[in-house]
């Protein structure tokens, strides 16, 4: 599971910050998470294949979480792509970008499926054979949606000591892989504990953009790999974070507190602060396991 920043700073392009975008690699999927002003410039920058990203997920209607949409897709059009590309977001996603297409003569030689969200309770909205994505409602001034993406249980790793002491036929590797017992030519019974190890964990990671403090997402995060929480602000402006429906970092921290989680990402940063390492020392009062988010910044979960 690897995660790669593209933007995470709150509300506007600067010269040296980019809003919200990133891109989380799992599982051999490539999943582009929000994708704000600058996002084609920063995945070029951070060299990750455009041709990859089939599904996008944008969290909300605010620019700084949507602007490079259109880029984006008329880029893929320019590329010649021909895969399915897949957009999951608010109601009105779809009206926005077909607006834009419409009046600027534009089309997309691919199949563009848009996939509008509207439930305020935690859906399924992805799944295939390895991920399975869910939304995280969230609360903020417009419909936001968090998601959470987990891997599925992984197949079993074969001990081949012991398949070759058995002499048993590779034909049934897979069947034994995926959790059978193997039953010899003379009726003896192998169970699948002695034929394999145990797979490697799952792993999840909760993504949550924009949203002010709101314990009822605990349970869909609880003890997730990694939770990316937004932390707009710090204490001392959380009569701002209040009015504008965002977090500090001190809530951040008490959100993976509660959720036990093993890691906390923080993001979505005010640009009035001198130092980013100011929202670290916030939430470790709270929660000793605190990583920053930072435009560029790779993060290797494995």
């Amino acid at each position: 599971m690897k995660l790669t920043i593209l933007g995470c700073y709150a509300a506007t392009p600067r010269t040296l910050t980019n809003p919200t975008s990133q891109v989380l690699e799992i599982r051999n999927r490539m999943f582009l998470i929000d994708c704000a002003e600058g996002t084609q410039v920063q995945l070029r920058k951070n060299k990750l294949k455009f041709s990859k990203i089939n599904h996008i997920f944008i969290s909300h209607l605010h620019g700084d979480h949507f602007y490079g949409l259109i880029g984006l897709l008329s880029t893929f059009m320019l590329f010649n792509r021909q895969t399915d590309l897949h957009v999951y977001g608010p109601k009105g996603i779809k009206e926005i970008i077909l607006l834009q297409l419409r009046l600027s003569e534009s089309f997309t030689g691919y199949n563009l499926y848009f996939h509008e969200l509207t439930s305020k309770e935690s859906e399924v909205i992805f799944e295939d054979e390895k991920v399975i994505v869910k939304t995280i409602p969230l609360k903020h001034r417009v419909y936001t949606n968090g998601f959470l993406f987990q891997e599925k249980p992984k197949e079993r790793k074969l001990n081949v000591e012991a398949v070759e002491h058995y002499n048993i036929d590779t034909v049934y590797y897979r069947k034994i892989k995926y959790g059978g017992d193997m039953t010899l030519e003379d009726g003896t019974v192998i169970p699948n504990a002695e034929l394999t190890f145990d797979p490697e964990p799952v792993k999840t990671y909760a993504y949550c953009s924009d949203t002010m403090y709101d314990e009822s997402i605990v349970p869909l995060i609880q003890n997730a790999d990694v939770l990316y929480h937004e932390a707009t602000f710090l204490e001392s402006e959380a009569d701002k974070a209040a009015k504008t429906m965002h977090s500090t970092a001190k809530e951040a921290a008490t959100i993976a507190k509660l959720a036990k989680v093993k890691q906390l990402l923080l993001g979505h940063y005010s640009t009035r602060y001198s130092s980013i390492e100011l929202f670290r020392a916030e939430a470790e009062t709270v929660f000793p396991n605190v990583l920053l988010a930072d435009d560029g910044a790779v993060f290797d979960f494995d």
